[in-house]
């Protein structure tokens, strides 16, 4: 058996990195105002706070501790990055984010991954890391019980439960749980098809319709009809074909 090729850094390693530094810095203000309205669990920086007027997103109605937190927060629905990386071209809404991508072309990447060769700046990124290699999923739903490898991950799913959906499109109006979700809808107003195939040359909007399309190379067919051994690249066309078993009628 061959040596396992060694993991490249991808668009989405970095944007994982980004969100966890964004959803701890987050976290933080949640603490804080959560120590506010619970008496018993005040901690003196919260009693410092507790005269200061909360600040309300007029976007999704997220309760801010200070004017700096809120500011930071409407570029998630702004879209606004400040910080922009002169080596690649990418952007961060926050220094400390920004600081942290830096150290991939730094070359500061002290902690090695022993299964598949991957380098991260901080040990808790490679913690994180080694679970996708162990299978650990120790953050678990506690309304359905799914159970993910980061706690991030859990906080994105938590959405479903609560419907929360703070990431709103400026043409449109619609609203989605993840800012990844947003980006990709946006392609549809702007008409940008930035994912190529590689084996035909064609181009996508998103990464979906990419995937989707390739299995026309490669021949993938990973939904099989529950009634007969047909098989199908695309889950709508199961859906279509399971008509011809159930006698469903799309249209009366």
């Amino acid at each position: 058996m061959s040596d396992p090729e060694p993991c490249r850094i991808t668009d989405e390693d970095t944007e994982e990195q980004t969100d966890l530094s964004e959803e701890s810095e987050e976290s933080e203000d949640d603490e804080l105002l959560k120590a506010e309205k619970t008496p018993h669990l005040q901690t003196e920086d919260a009693l410092m706070q507790r005269d200061k007027k909360c600040l309300t997103c007029s976007q999704c109605g997220k309760s801010l501790a200070s004017k700096k937190s809120l500011n930071e927060h409407m570029m998630i629905h702004t879209g606004e990055k400040p910080f922009t990386c002169t080596q690649c071209g990418k952007s961060f809404r926050h220094l400390s984010a920004f600081n942290e991508h830096m150290k991939i072309h730094n070359g500061k990447k002290r902690f090695t991954c022993t299964h598949c060769g991957k380098s991260f700046t901080h040990s808790h990124y490679l913690y994180q890391h080694m679970k996708i290699h162990t299978g650990e999923k120790t953050h678990r739903c506690d309304q359905c019980g799914k159970a993910f490898l980061r706690a991030y991950e859990l906080k994105l799913h938590l959405r479903v439960h609560t419907k929360e959906k703070p990431h709103s499109c400026s043409e449109c109006g619609k609203s989605f749980t993840q800012h990844s979700s947003l980006r990709s809808h946006q392609r549809i107003h702007t008409g940008i098809k930035d994912h190529m195939c590689f084996e035909c040359g064609k181009t996508f909007i998103t990464t979906t319709e990419l995937k989707h399309h390739q299995r026309i190379h490669t021949g993938e067919k990973p939904y099989k009809c529950s009634h007969c051994d047909k098989r199908f690249c695309q889950l709508t066309n199961l859906k279509t074909h399971e008509r011809i078993h159930t006698g469903e009628k799309q249209y009366i």
